[in-house]
């Protein structure tokens, strides 16, 4: 029996609250024996791609372009590197959000809102006329990719829970892909069409707008379902109303009981995501200035961010699955441990000969994002309990992440080059690694006495 059929066997559910909520679970349960529910969970799975897609362009977009912006917008590069800071900053915040968020209104109505909110800051961005401006618009388009980030694995232990680790496969890959997209296109397209920063910034509201078809469809097909029942005679059961099936509600432990700041499973997957997210951040807001400043040309350093992004699209898709079988993660955190090692060090010490290997291996490095992901599904039994994981996990290691990026600025100011950044970011990997291995055991936060009342 595979690690996913044994997730399924012990993953229990609860009914949301508030709108979007019950029919969420009703049409869920019934995505196996009714074509109502099909269409639903195939509508979700849509809005799950579309929504990742999504969760990178507004920053992927931003480091190609972000010599450009420093010039039309005077920033120095400690400004640049609070610039670089800011999704980790943001994800922290608003991410802390969702778990509350999801609990009123139900994780679907609120995806829909983020990818509304996100479509919104990406249109006001390339409007500001100076810094703050700039920053306050990012945060607004950052708050809207926060709450999806949280929300995501939810929605997939929700609607699939027998499938974690190929659904979690499915949209980090699409993940992926939109980062690689935003990172290879956004200057080609300003290039070609002869515009600016502001346009190349603002052309992914599209995508967030198109994003908000399959959610609104789900959201309508709900309050369908719920007119439905209202009007129903009493006592007459309704197909989309007895939830069978992995997952219906079978008296899960409430939330309020698991006291996750308490778990140690909790605390080591926080660290290990909140070092990943530092690499993750660094390599989208520098990877492509370390490499202009190498001598690549700007054309070239986008494209081989894209590469580095572009390695998650198949990874990521795999490395969910292997995860989701496997008994100890530790093994594959190790692997991504050491190519990000070499990435790393390869740009200390020859970073345009090596250009391609180096971004290469750091894109390897970086699918430990997928891989902390998946982990995320397999280290709680609950649907309750992945929501409070979910929020504490990535609520904690953005706010940990933060520093990385402005550092990597500050650094380079300070010593006038990108040996003190690298080093830095070479020990983090190492210490990466070792938590990784703790977080990748086989123990759920349920597991940990501690965490109850």
């Amino acid at each position: 029996m595979g690690k996913d059929d044994r997730l399924a066997e012990r993953t229990t559910d609860t009914t949301a609250t508030g709108p979007g909520g019950p029919s969420e679970g009703a049409d869920r349960t019934e995505a196996g024996r009714s074509g109502a529910g099909r269409t639903t969970a195939l509508l979700v799975a849509a809005g799950l791609v579309l929504t990742a897609l999504n969760l990178r362009p507004a920053v992927a977009g931003l480091g190609p372009l972000l010599e450009e912006v420093r010039a039309g917008l005077g920033m120095s590069g400690t400004v640049a590197g609070l610039l670089t800071s800011a999704p980790a900053l943001c994800f922290a915040l608003f991410g802390g959000l969702a778990p509350r968020l999801a609990r009123r209104f139900g994780p679907t109505a609120v995806v829909a809102g983020a990818m509304l909110v996100l479509a919104l800051g990406l249109l006001l961005r390339p409007l500001a006329g100076g810094t703050a401006a700039f920053l306050a618009t990012s945060a607004l388009a950052l708050g809207g990719i926060a709450v999806g980030n949280v929300l995501m694995p939810v929605l997939v232990k929700r609607w699939f829970p027998d499938r974690v680790g190929t659904m979690t496969g499915l949209y980090s890959m699409a993940l992926a892909l939109g980062t690689a997209a935003a990172a290879a296109l956004t200057v080609p397209v300003v290039r070609a069409l002869g515009a600016d920063w502001r346009f190349g910034l603002g052309m992914w509201a599209g995508l967030a707008l198109l994003a908000l078809l399959p959610w609104t469809a789900v959201l309508l097909r709900h309050r369908a379902t719920e007119r439905a029942r209202t009007s129903a005679p009493a006592g007459s059961a309704s197909v989309e109303s007895a939830p069978v099936g992995p997952g219906a509600p079978t008296g899960e432990t409430p939330a309020a009981e698991l006291r996750i700041t308490r778990s140690r499973t909790a605390w080591a997957l926080g660290v290990f995501f909140g070092l990943q997210a530092t690499g993750a951040y660094v390599v989208l807001g520098w990877l492509p200035q370390i490499l202009r400043d190498a001598g690549v040309p700007a054309t070239t350093a986008g494209v081989l961010l894209a590469v580095t992004m572009g390695m998650g699209v198949p990874l990521s898709f795999v490395l969910p699955r292997v995860a989701a079988r496997l008994g100890h993660q530790g093994p594959l955190v190790a692997v991504l441990g050491l190519s990000g090692l070499a990435g790393y060090l390869g740009l200390l010490f020859a970073p345009a000969a090596g250009a391609w290997a180096w971004a290469l291996l750091l894109g390897v490095a970086n699918c430990a994002f997928p891989l902390v992901l998946t982990m995320i599904g397999m280290r709680a039994r609950t649907h309750a309990g992945v929501i409070k994981l979910s929020g504490f996990v990535q609520g904690t290691g953005y706010l940990l992440s933060v520093p990385g990026p402005l550092l990597v600025g500050v650094l380079h100011d300070a010593f006038g080059g990108w040996r003190a950044p690298l080093t830095m970011m070479a020990g983090l990997v190492v210490v990466q690694m070792a938590v990784g291995v703790v977080a990748g055991r086989d123990r759920c936060v349920e597991d940990d006495a501690a965490v109850r009342h």
